[in-house]
């Protein structure tokens, strides 16, 4: 989670929300990062998570990360809920909950939803001050 947050440190610098995740393999190497670049890039699908994954996937040459584990500062939204389970992820760690727009057991929980083909294991709260600390600063300042 600690290299997350130093993506998502990152962010605010190209005016994003600060936002970082991290892909993990089994044995514990960084796969890939992300961090929002939505108005960096302008592109609505740069979500931190979407980017982790991206590298990830580049980097591995499979688009299924079984065996990954994908740490982000932010519960995923519904679309980062949907990259997480087609990826086939093992497990999703994050920090902050998102009562707004959270698709990992907050609003909604997509990446739970027995109706889909593959589930990850959640856990959340990890470092979840710091998380949301981050975010809560971002926007005080705007």
């Amino acid at each position: 989670m600690r290299q997350a947050l130093d993506e998502a440190a990152r962010a605010p610098g190209t005016g994003d929300v600060p936002v970082g995740a991290v892909v993990l393999a089994a044995d514990g190497t960084v796969l890939g990062t992300g961090r929002n670049a939505r108005e960096a890039t302008g592109d609505p699908t740069a979500h931190a998570e979407v980017l982790a994954l991206r590298a990830a996937a580049f980097r591995t040459g499979e688009w299924r990360l079984t065996g990954c584990t994908l740490v982000v500062t932010l519960e995923p939204c519904t679309m980062c809920a949907g990259a997480l389970v087609l990826s086939r992820v093992d497990r999703v760690v994050y920090g902050a909950r998102d009562a707004k727009a959270g698709a990992a057991g907050s609003l909604w929980d997509v990446v739970r939803d027995r109706r889909l083909n593959h589930r990850p294991e959640v856990i959340t709260g990890v470092l979840e001050a710091e998380c949301a600390g981050l975010l809560t600063a971002f926007f005080r300042e705007r």
